[in-house]
């Protein structure tokens, strides 16, 4: 069993992390560990019709916020990594400078501190240079910042294209292959073929 550590902060886009609980509970030997932030849970009341509860129900195994001392604050405890979708600026500060006051950066820190993948949704536009700086950073600490950007060579015709692919595309950085990915110039419909 591969175990994967999803975060959810208070960004908007809190679909992004939701969609990828979703999409896991799909997938046989993958067990997720999520933790979800008080400021998603306030996002999440205006972005998605789902109720704190449904949301928490996502993860095999879920975790309190401000739990530091919780099984993924350790690095004996395994995993292949930590998705944090969406990423919000004090997320991405936190990781940037190691400031382990809770537990999604504390989780963070220490997959970084394993050499295990960790990777930003990091969800704000337009930047400044202190937000480029932190990014920066933490691709210095070891994380991918992965910005959502849309995919348009896939076509997208709903919201939840744009969404899935974005997932999809994030997963892939942890060897997790899902079918619903539209690669660029693969299969018989796709972007480039004649």
């Amino acid at each position: 069993m591969r175990r994967i550590i999803i975060a959810i902060t208070g960004a908007s886009g809190v679909i992004y992390g939701v969609r990828a609980l979703q999409l896991l509970r799909d997938v046989d030997g993958i067990e997720t560990h999520a933790i979800v932030s008080p400021s998603a849970l306030r996002t999440a009341a205006d972005e998605l019709d789902m109720s704190a509860e449904e949301i928490r129900s996502l993860g095999d195994k879920v975790y309190n916020y401000r739990d530091i001392g919780a099984a993924l604050s350790s690095g004996s405890f395994r995993t292949a990594g930590m998705l944090v979708a969406p990423c919000s600026v004090k997320t991405l500060s936190g990781i940037a400078n190691c400031y382990n006051d809770e537990l999604i950066v504390r989780a963070a820190d220490v997959c970084l501190k394993e050499r295990r993948r960790v990777v930003l949704l990091f969800r704000e536009t337009p930047l400044h240079a202190g937000h480029i700086a932190l990014m920066d950073q933490a691709t210095r600490n070891g994380a991918v910042v992965m910005p959502p950007v849309p995919a348009f060579y896939s076509k997208p015709k709903t919201v939840d294209d744009i969404v899935d692919q974005t997932v999809g595309r994030a997963l892939d950085l942890f060897d997790i292959d899902l079918p619903i990915v539209k690669r660029w110039k693969e299969g018989p419909d796709a972007p480039g073929q004649h």
